[in-house]
């Protein structure tokens, strides 16, 4: 038999009458309750009218350094001319995945910046601290090739805030690169590579046109099947949200560089597909820290026979959302 103390009857009958309470409390106050700790669909669903950037004053903190705009967004390219970089017997040069760039959209804070610069193992600790020092984050920094001598490394960096500010602090960084070279990477010699390839077999294999740039054919793939943020800010294609592939070479004797992008369930199932088909995984990383949803990067490299190379691509492809 179960003995229950007056304490105890008390409390049952407290909470009794509590769920009675809540009960018989009408639904919409109930439901006032919850709407003031669980965000409205209202709200969001609101979406933020964003400013135009100011693509003068932007050019003008770059100490007018010329870019290109696309819808709305701008972007700023340096090529690293001055690096000769030699991988397997192939030089790597700028439309491979040798260059700095700095891209700029419309954002909720004014403007959102993304950038990639390529960093040697000597620019590497100088080039870090100016971009702490101008108030930038570094979001990951990581290698492109192996086996590449010399070795160049590659970091991504970001900001939010006024356009022309961000613009000032990228130019110090990049002033910061050619001040420790003793040089302005993009008035290095400008190399073409050979390129015999069958670009139409490629571009009917992959099912998308790439575009020919001394002597390199390269394929831009973007993900339109993925709503990509960063900080609230859409990440466009042209942000350097896409896979791509630089060829180079003979038929028999081809090189292919580039990178995918990847929701985390296509990490595993494209890395498989890519190695089977003798194509070489040499980086996995992040290039942001606060997007939505979770994406990652994967760098390759493959040599040999061309149809080859683009069918193992291909199958890799396929492994991804976005598919023809």
């Amino acid at each position: 038999m179960i003995l229950i103390t007056k304490i105890q009857r008390s409390t049952l009958v407290a909470i009794t009458v509590c769920l009675l309470l809540f009960s018989c409390a009408p639904k919409q106050e109930r439901e006032n309750d919850k709407e003031m700790h669980t965000p409205s669909a209202a709200h969001n669903a609101e979406k933020i009218e964003l400013e135009s950037l100011d693509i003068q004053a932007i050019e003008n903190a770059l100490g007018g350094l010329k870019g290109t705009e696309n819808n709305g967004e701008y972007k700023v390219t340096i090529p690293q001319n001055d690096l000769k970089i030699i991988v397997d017997g192939f030089q790597i040069i700028p439309p491979m995945g040798l260059g700095s760039w700095a891209a700029f959209a419309p954002a909720a804070q004014g403007a959102m910046l993304m950038g990639d610069v390529v960093a040697t193992e000597t620019d590497l600790w100088p080039v870090q601290q100016e971009v702490i020092r101008q108030g930038l984050t570094i979001t990951a920094i990581h290698n492109h090739f192996v086996r590449n001598h010399p070795n160049v490394m590659y970091m991504h960096i970001g900001g939010m805030g006024d356009e022309a500010d961000l613009a000032a602090s990228v130019k110090a960084v990049f002033d910061k690169v050619q001040e420790v070279r003793g040089n302005n990477p993009a008035d290095g010699p400008k190399t073409d590579v050979e390129n015999t390839l069958d670009t139409a077999m490629i571009a009917d294999i992959l099912g998308y046109n790439g575009s020919m740039n001394r002597g390199v054919y390269k394929v831009v793939i973007g993900r339109p099947d993925v709503n990509l943020t960063e900080h609230g800010a859409p990440v466009s294609t042209f942000m350097g949200f896409n896979t791509w592939a630089s060829w180079q070479g003979t038929p028999e004797k081809a090189a292919v560089a580039g990178d995918f992008t990847m929701l985390a369930d296509e990490v595993a199932p494209v890395i498989k597909a890519l190695v089977e088909n003798g194509i070489e995984v040499v980086a996995v990383h992040n290039h942001m820290v606060h997007e939505e949803p979770r994406i990652f990067f994967l760098h390759y490299w493959g040599t040999g026979q061309v149809e080859k190379l683009a069918r193992g691509l291909r199958a890799a492809l396929d492994h991804t959302q976005k598919r023809k």
